[in-house]
């Protein structure tokens, strides 16, 4: 039986944020496990040819309209009321996701973002500004000046980029991208929060 969802994660995307706690309470209601996989977004779309929607559609007539429908009947279905659109958005997220990356290397990957996504997509703070940054990591539990130095490590800016690399050799081309299965077995790839009804018929299924 699948009892993992693997989250590849980045704190840029709105529907990282969106998915993040109805994936939370699913992964509690069926008894699994969440694990995230920092990657960075944008080297994604580069070496996938991927673009943010808004780029992506914005010559079709009427869908970004037609997504922008959807995404708030998505906020109004789960109640994430606290949402509110960064005012920075899209912005550089490269050093939260270094941060992420080390933080997960202490086994604390689901606890950092479920500490920064509030700030960064509830309070709006200033992600350019390390101490903005600072105040958020500190405030979650978080050691921000190790954080902070383990950023500029060597190992950590390879392993973001590995991470990213091996997310699109497995097939992920964008945010939310969830693979579901056991650790260390078959997984299947899901894409995008709308699959959560999907995800949690592979998690019960026998």
């Amino acid at each position: 039986m699948a009892n993992r969802v693997e989250l590849i994660f980045d704190f840029v995307s709105p529907n990282a944020y969106l998915i993040w706690w109805p994936l939370r309470e699913l992964v509690k209601r069926t008894g699994a496990e969440l694990d995230v996989t920092p990657v960075f977004l944008g080297g994604m779309h580069k070496l996938t040819g991927n673009a943010p929607p808004m780029i992506r559609n914005k010559d079709v007539k009427g869908k970004v309209e037609y997504d922008m429908l959807e995404f708030q009947r998505f906020i109004a279905k789960h109640q994430l009321n606290n949402f509110k659109m960064h005012p920075q958005f899209p912005f550089n997220s490269i050093t939260l996701q270094r941060m992420l990356y080390a933080a997960d290397q202490d086994g604390r990957g689901v606890q950092f973002a479920e500490g920064l996504l509030p700030a960064i997509w509830e309070k709006g703070i200033d992600v350019l500004n390390p101490e903005a940054i600072g105040a958020a990591v500190q405030a979650a539990g978080f050691d921000a000046k190790d954080l902070f130095e383990r950023n500029q490590t060597q190992e950590v800016k390879d392993g973001l980029v590995a991470n990213t690399s091996q997310a699109v050799d497995r097939g992920a081309f964008g945010i939310p991208t969830m693979f579901v299965g056991p650790k260390g077995g078959e997984t299947q790839m899901f894409f995008g929060k709308e699959r959560l009804s999907q995800i949690e018929e592979e998690l019960t299924k026998g």
